[in-house]
């Protein structure tokens, strides 16, 4: 049986290295090593993970809840049904976006969460492999 107290951190993890020599592909191949590394944890593939963002889940709800109504916000409320989340490159803007136009509303932590978030989603937009994954512990 899991202890509920095991589950009040929310955390942030951003995929940090690549099992693909790039050097070594031929850039026909580009688009099936993202694939694969994008799904890899689906398949029971290890991920190298590096933790990039910790808070406790009743602040992470409270800042989540300032975000307007969208497509942004329903994936970050995603993570109190499921436990886990992924965010990639096709969710980048629709959180920027919602991050961008929550900011006056937010308090200085929660800004500070929304500038490293904001940080990591455009390095996702300039570099389709990155992800994070976010989960409840």
């Amino acid at each position: 049986m899991q202890d509920n107290n095991m589950q009040n951190k929310v955390k942030f993890f951003k995929l940090y290295k690549k099992f693909v020599d790039e050097n070594e592909s031929a850039p026909e191949v580009k688009q099936l090593q993202y694939y694969t590394l994008a799904i890899g944890h689906h398949i029971g593939v290890v991920d190298c993970l590096s933790p990039v963002l910790e808070m406790e889940k009743e602040a992470y709800l409270r800042w989540i809840g300032k975000l307007p109504e969208g497509i942004g916000k329903k994936k970050l409320e995603g993570l109190a049904k499921w436990g886990e989340l992924e965010i990639n490159k096709d969710h980048a803007a629709p959180l920027a976006a919602a991050l961008s136009e929550a900011s006056p509303r937010f308090l200085p932590e929660e800004k500070r969460w929304a500038d490293q978030l904001l940080q990591l989603l455009q390095l996702m937009m300039k570099d389709p492999v990155v992800y994070l994954v976010v989960r409840l512990r």
